[in-house]
This record gives C-alpha cells, sequence and structure tokens, in this order.
C-alpha cells in the first residue's frame, strides 16, 4: 500500500500541469486528490468537494492564499478545474473541483495508471494525510477526529512541511529509516536534506531548513551511524510517527542530539569477550546496528561511546542480564552489583545510571589497574573513609533525601525544544543534581515561553537559547571554569540581560532581528554626548586645572548630571502613570456608557418586538406582521411593474392612458398570482391549511411577493429592450457603431470580422444605455404626476368626501372584496 500510496503522489506531482507550481499548490492538489470521490460503475466522478477556508486549515494558510497561490495558478496552468455551488437564493454553499491529473489518467491510462487508486486506496491516502497535517473536525453526534501532527503549523513554511513530511513517510520503510538517496552531496546539508531536496524539487540548502523544523517540531530524529574509528559515521534519518506506529523507540545511541558516553555498547564485529555475531545478537546489540536487523551486518562496527580495552578469551560467561552489559572486562558480579575484589575501580557502579556511565572512563585516565599503574590506595576505600569521616565530624550521617537527588540524575529533557536550547551546557547539565536539574529545566522553559511571545516566529525560541548559552560559556571561558553550575545557569545563562529600557535586547543584540540595538546605540551616544559637553563646560570654566583635578570635577559633575536625570526620569514615569489611570478611566466610563448604551437599545428592541401589527393587529409583531409586510411590498410591486409598463406603452401626457396601463398589469399579475396560489394548494395539504388559517394567509402574501418581484423584473426588460429600439437609442448606437469602426486599430478594414463584431458590441452597449436612461427619466415623470395627483386628492376636505363615501352601496360582493 505505501509504494501504491508514493507511486501515485509522485506521478501526481510530476504531470506537467503541477510540476511548476508552488508547494502549497502541490500540496492543495494531493489533498483534493485524496479527498477526490472514486468511480461507481460506468461513471466517472473525481470530483471533491471542498470550503475554500477548509482547504486553508489543511495547509494551514489564509483564504486569500488559497484564491492566490493555489486556486488561480491551477486554473491557469489546467491543472485543476473549479466550479462555486449555491443554493436556490444564490449564496455560496461550496466549491467543486476536479484534479485535472487524475481525470485524464482515468479516462487514457485506465486502471493500470498510478493515479487510478480505489476507493480504498484513496481513503488510506486520506487517512494518512489526516494523521499527518489534517486540522481535526467535531462533528455533531459522531466521534471526533483528531488533527495531525503538524496541525498547528501555520503561517510561512507550512504547507512544505506538510508536504516533505508526506513524502518521506511515503519512503520510509516499517522501521522508520527513511530511504536516502545514493551518490555525493554536500557535506553542509547532508544526505538527509539531499534526499528531501529531491522529493520536493528544490535546493538542498531548503530541505535542510525544512528538515531542521520537522526535527524542532518533534517528527524527525537524525543520527549518525556508529564507526569504529568515531568519526562522524553516514548520516541517517528517522521518521518517528512510523517508528512509533510500528512500536519502535529510539535507543539512547539513536537520540536526535549526540549524547556523550552512556555505556560501553559491545559491537557485533568485536573479538575476546565482545563475542562474535552469534553471541552479541543473543546478548543484543545497541545503536543503528542493532536497530535495523541482519540487514545491517555489513556496517558492524564498534559504536562511537564503547570504551578501548584489551582483549579476552571468549570463553567468559557473562552473569549479568544482557539489557545491562557495557562491555568491561570482568564484568561478572554479584547479586548486590559490587565490583570483584580483583576488578578496577569505578567498575562498581550501577550502568542504568548515566553519571556512572558517563564517568566510567576517569578510573582510565586518572590512573588504575588498566594502565599498569598500582594506586596507593583504591578511590572507592577513600570514598568510603570521606563519608565516614563526614559522618563522624557531623555527629550524624547526610540525610538521604540529599543521596537520592543525586542518583536521580539523567540526561536531558525528552522535550525537544529544551534539548535544542540546553544542548550547548550539556557538560553542565550532567553535573546537576536531580532537584538541580528539575529547577534548570523549569527555568528554561519559562524563558522559552518569554522568548516565543517576543519573536515573530515562536519556532526560533530554542535555537536563541542555545546562542544565547554559547556566547555566555565564550565570555565565561568554558564550562571548565564553571564550578558552581546550577547558580551559573540559574542567574547568568539563562537570564537576558538588557542593556537598555528594550524588552527586545539581550547584550545589546535585538532577539527579534539578531542585529545590533539602536536603543543601546542611541543610549550610547547620548551618553558620550553628555560626557563631551559637560567636558567642554569644565574646560570653559576652569581652564587652569591639572588632569587629575579635571577628572574630579567631571566626575562630580557627571554624578549630578545623572541624579538630574533620575529625578526627570521618576517624574515623567509618575506622568506617565498618571496619563495612564487618566486613560484606564476613560476606557472604563467608555465601557459602562456603551454597556448602558447596548442594555437601552436591546430594552428598546423588546419593546418593538412587543407591539403588535399596525394593520391587523396581531400580537408581537414588532409594529408590521410578516403577512402584512409581504402585502405593503406586493403592492408596491405592482404599482413599479405598471410604471415600467406605462413608461413605453402609454402617453404620459394622458393620465387616463397611463391608468389604463396600470390597471392592466395590475389585473395581468393578479391573474398569476391566483394561478400560482392554485399550483401550490395542489402540492400541498389543503386540510393542514383550513386548520391553519394565520399560515395559509403567510403561504398567500408571500406567494404574491413572489410573483411580483418577478413580474417587475420581467417589465423592467421588456421596457428596456422596447425604449432601445427608439430613435433616440438608434442614433447612438449608430454613432457608437461608426466610432468604433473608426478606431486607430480598425481603420485598415473597417468591414472586417473583428471591426464588425466590436462595433456591434459598442452599438448594443450604447443602445442599453440609452434605453436605461429614458426608462429612468420617463418613470422620475410618471412618479411626480402621481405625487402631484396624491397631493391634490389630499388636500380635499372630509366635508366634502364624506357625502360620496356614504352614499356607496355595500353590498355582499364588496364587502367579500374588502375581506380578501
Amino acid at each position: 500500500m505505501r509504494l501504491r500510496l508514493r507511486d501515485a503522489v509522485q506521478a501526481l506531482l510530476a504531470d506537467p500541469s503541477i510540476t511548476g507550481q508552488s508547494d502549497v499548490a502541490k500540496l492543495a492538489t494531493v489533498v483534493l486528490y485524496a479527498k477526490s470521490r472514486a468511480p461507481k460503475g460506468e461513471k466517472n466522478d473525481n470530483v471533491t468537494s471542498i470550503w475554500v477556508a477548509e482547504l486553508g486549515r489543511w495547509m494551514g494558510v489564509g483564504e486569500s492564499t488559497v484564491n492566490r497561490r493555489v486556486l488561480a495558478p491551477l486554473r491557469t496552468s489546467d491543472g485543476l478545474h473549479t466550479k462555486v455551488v449555491r443554493d436556490a437564493k444564490g449564496h455560496p454553499t461550496g466549491l467543486e473541483c476536479l484534479v485535472m491529473p487524475l481525470w485524464r489518467a482515468r479516462k487514457n491510462g485506465g486502471a493500470a495508471h498510478p493515479l487510478a487508486l480505489t476507493k480504498s486506496e484513496l481513503a488510506t491516502l486520506l487517512r494518512l494525510c489526516e494523521a499527518l497535517f489534517g486540522p481535526g473536525w467535531t462533528p455533531e453526534g459522531k466521534e471526533p477526529t483528531p488533527p495531525g501532527i503538524l496541525a498547528g503549523r501555520r503561517g510561512k513554511g507550512a504547507a512544505t512541511d506538510r508536504l516533505g513530511l508526506l513524502l518521506m513517510v511515503l519512503n520510509t520503510r516499517a522501521s522508520g529509516w527513511l530511504q536516502l538517496c545514493g551518490g555525493s552531496v554536500k557535506k553542509r546539508e547532508g544526505r538527509g536534506a539531499a534526499t528531501l531536496a529531491r522529493l520536493l524539487g528544490c535546493s538542498p540548502a531548503g530541505a535542510r531548513k525544512v528538515l531542521a523544523r520537522l526535527t524542532e517540531a518533534g517528527v524527525v530524529a537524525r543520527q549518525r551511524k556508529a564507526t569504529g574509528t568515531r568519526m562522524n559515521g553516514r548520516g541517517r534519518v528517522m521518521l518517528l510517527p512510523v517508528a512509533r506506529a510500528y512500536g519502535r523507540t529510539l535507543s539512547p545511541v539513536e537520540a536526535v542530539s549526540a549524547p556523550g558516553t552512556v555505556f560501553s555498547a559491545r559491537p557485533d564485529g568485536a573479538c575476546g569477550d565482545h563475542g562474535p555475531a552469534g553471541a552479541a545478537r543473543a546478548l543484543g546489540t545497541s545503536g543503528i546496528g542493532g536497530a535495523e536487523g541482519p540487514g545491517d551486518a555489513a556496517n558492524q562496527e564498534r559504536p562511537d561511546g564503547a570504551e578501548l580495552h584489551a582483549d579476552h578469551a571468549s570463553v567468559v560467561t557473562p552473569v549479568v542480564p544482557p539489557q545491562l552489559s557495557c562491555g568491561f572486562s570482568g564484568e561478572g558480579r554479584g547479586d548486590e552489583g559490587r565490583r570483584p575484589e580483583r576488578a578496577c575501580a569505578r567498575e562498581d557502579q550501577a550502568v542504568d545510571s548515566e553519571d556512572a556511565a558517563a564517568e566510567s572512563a576517569s578510573p582510565v585516565a586518572e590512573g588504575g589497574p588498566l594502565r599498569g599503574e598500582k594506586p596507593k590506595k583504591s578511590p572507592v576505600d577513600e570514598r568510603d573513609g570521606q563519608r565516614a569521616a563526614g559522618a563522624g565530624a557531623g555527629g550524624r550521617p547526610k540525610a538521604v533525601g540529599w543521596e537520592k537527588a543525586q542518583r536521580q540524575r539523567r540526561g536531558l529533557p525528552a522535550d525537544l525544544r529544551l534539548r535544542v536550547a540546553l544542548g550547548p551546557v550539556l557538560g553542565l547539565w550532567e553535573r546537576l543534581s536531580g532537584w538541580q536539574q528539575d529547577q534548570v529545566e523549569a527555568a528554561a522553559k519559562t524563558e522559552l515561553n518569554r522568548l516565543a511571545g517576543l519573536l515573530e516566529r515562536s519556532d526560533a525560541a530554542p535555537r536563541l537559547l542555545a546562542d544565547r548559552l554559547t556566547d555566555r560559556l565564550a565570555e565565561t571561558g568554558g564550562e571548565a571554569l564553571i564550578a558552581t553550575p546550577y547558580g551559573w545557569l540559574i542567574r547568568r545563562g539563562l537570564v537576558q540581560r538588557r542593556a537598555c529600557t528594550d524588552r527586545r535586547c539581550d547584550d545589546g543584540i535585538r532577539l527579534d532581528t539578531g542585529g545590533e540595538c539602536e536603543n543601546c546605540n542611541n543610549v550610547i551616544d547620548l551618553r558620550r554626548a553628555r560626557r563631551a559637553r559637560i567636558a567642554a563646560e569644565v574646560d570653559r570654566e576652569l581652564p587652569g586645572l591639572n588632569d587629575r583635578e579635571r577628572r574630579r570635577v567631571l566626575e562630580e559633575r557627571l554624578r549630578e548630571q545623572a541624579a538630574i536625570n533620575a529625578e526627570n526620569l521618576a517624574r515623567r514615569r509618575e506622568q506617565a502613570a498618571a496619563a495612564q489611570a487618566r486613560r484606564d478611566a476613560a476606557r472604563a466610563a467608555a465601557k459602562e456608557r456603551a454597556e448602558r448604551e447596548r442594555a437601552a437599545a436591546a430594552a428598546a428592541e423588546a419593546a418593538r418586538q412587543a407591539l403588535p401589527c399596525q394593520v391587523c393587529g396581531r400580537a408581537r409583531a414588532a409594529g408590521l406582521c410578516e403577512v402584512c409586510d409581504h402585502r405593503r411590498q406586493t403592492e408596491s410591486l405592482i404599482g413599479e411593474a405598471g410604471l415600467l409598463e406605462a413608461a413605453w406603452s402609454a402617453d404620459l401626457t394622458d393620465p387616463a392612458s397611463v391608468a389604463a396601463v396600470t390597471a392592466a398589469v395590475r389585473t395581468a399579475i393578479g391573474q398569476s398570482i391566483a394561478t400560482a396560489w392554485q399550483e401550490f394548494l395542489q402540492i400541498t395539504d389543503v386540510a393542514a391549511l383550513e386548520a391553519d388559517p394565520d399560515a395559509a394567509q403567510d403561504a398567500y402574501a408571500y406567494t404574491a411577493f413572489q410573483i411580483a418581484q418577478q413580474a417587475v423584473q420581467e417589465h423592467h426588460d421588456h421596457a428596456v429592450a422596447m425604449l432601445g429600439r427608439t430613435e433616440e437609442a438608434e442614433a447612438e448606437a449608430r454613432r457608437a457603431y461608426k466610432a468604433q469602426q473608426n478606431r486607430p486599430w480598425f481603420q485598415h478594414n473597417p468591414t472586417g470580422a473583428d471591426a464588425v463584431a466590436a462595433a456591434t458590441e459598442k452599438a448594443e452597449a450604447a443602445r442599453e444605455r440609452v434605453a436605461e436612461h429614458l426608462l429612468a427619466v420617463r418613470l422620475g415623470q410618471l412618479r411626480e404626476q402621481a405625487a402631484a395627483r396624491t397631493e391634490t386628492a389630499a388636500a380635499a376636505p372630509w366635508a366634502n368626501r364624506l357625502p360620496e363615501l356614504a352614499a356607496r352601496s355595500l353590498d355582499g360582493g364588496t364587502a367579500g372584496a374588502v375581506i380578501a
């Protein structure tokens, strides 16, 4: 399955329409390919439904980046076809994407093409992408999908990291080791970066940065193979997610950062008591040689951490557990783990302690039986004598807790950020007790969090802290000159030393840019200028002073100026605090005022919602219920449709003609409403409508409103078309046609196909523009006439209108019409 998915992804990225794209576009193509629907039967689907924002979450970028760097370039290169899906109201509800390399592969290549994956294979690829960098979901009523390993990686380079991790996983075997490329590579980048560069199609330098970010994120571990000469061996890259998925963990020799001597590991090919390969396999091997199994028999060498000692007879039978074998001679010992009487010093320490393993070489360096020297007294006896003397002098032995803390020393923390930050002080870390290591680890975490808040890229904080520790060690002169590692780390190594008031300053260096701090330079220039000015004043006022007196007077005046500056600074701070208090008070008052206004608006809205309908009296209708609102809008739309029809077909100077056209339009729209209502009743449960009269009125009002809207649009289009046939529109169209033909680029052939097409398009645009103008002018004239008639009718007194209204008959037909 891994090889099948690897070939498919490589074939997709090798397509001509995808090859030259950016990494974010390539990753988007892979995601859309994994989410595409497999064909069913004879139907070739291959379509992916997604949202732009959701696609951006997959790649760790925003919507603008997806539109600018993914969709637009892929459409241009014919690598992706998209279609916006809209609902009934025209609102976009999604994006349908068709990956063209997949479509062409299934159309031309058939089932044998590498891209023609089955449904189960596509599901496996999608599940792999979800595990590596999926954004994670929490659907309702279903099990949540957790986010992937790189889901939190966003911004610049996020898509490149995701694509690189996916390609490396697809090129990694079950052991977790990445299959590296062959040939010669640059020493600076290494073979791992060269392999990733070939996978991503970028430079080795860029791949080295990607590999460094993945290593810092904790998904990649880099290590070099052990060699017998203790020189750097062949570099290797382990994909930790793959290794963990197969239940494989890194051994101490396979750690990310090169550790010190943990304990002497027995190499496979060693002679004497190291035993042959078969015996070594029985006792277990360390490092890479024992990690990959028999396939690495060619690389069976002495590991970097193995101690040098003489060969012994191969018949020695080990009596210790295999996992505790250190490869030392004479390692047979009793159940208590103490050294034999004839063994050299230091070999009685437990091998599961890192300090004991790290100090195992000390007797060899200082002198002992292995060097052919006869010590005056055993170091163990000397240590026992000192312990007894200390107990006798103090009256009681030391507390057991302190000894336990000393025995609980450990290597660097498992957190990759802390391993990178504390790497330069590994020697000091090993000299700390267990409690001191906990305190230093907590202080380093606090400093890393603080640096992450100061920097634009929070992932650069570990490297920045490591550089600080390196500089502090260089100032001190090295680890050998540090007598108290704990105090040095807490009070000097991990502490930021600001030379000015800028929070980003550390020893005159800007933390965010790495350059010199401009504020520090300004402070230094100001101090120098102040000293030069005061020195000039002293020379001018007291010209006869000798050097000693001049220096004394200058120092006094500088101290006086420093005191004045301190007073000014305190005053400015008080003023700033008072101004901040005023701003806080004003902000609190504005917030309180906004709360009051919000509460008043909410109360007004609640009161408005409680008002009954002004027309029908329905309770809690906010002054106008939905039915009455639809009726008002329908009436207004019918009047608008009548004016649109009268604008081109009626005599605008004759009110009777305008009224006749308006009445005809009203009748036609009423018939359309009745027809639509009958069609609605045919597809609706009439009994339910009769049981709920309010629902029936709502449905009728909404149907009438929809029909009126459609009628207004139809009458507008018809009016524009008819007014486009007037003499004014025809004249403007002819002028536009001639003007386009007389353009410089059409003068040589004004009757050609291109010239005629362009002239016709301009003429139609001019015709429509004139028709819109004529329609607007005529509608304005009709509205003015209607407003004048309304004012005249309203001006008539009620004394003249009441007799006419009283004379009307109220028969059944009229009453029914009024009710309707």
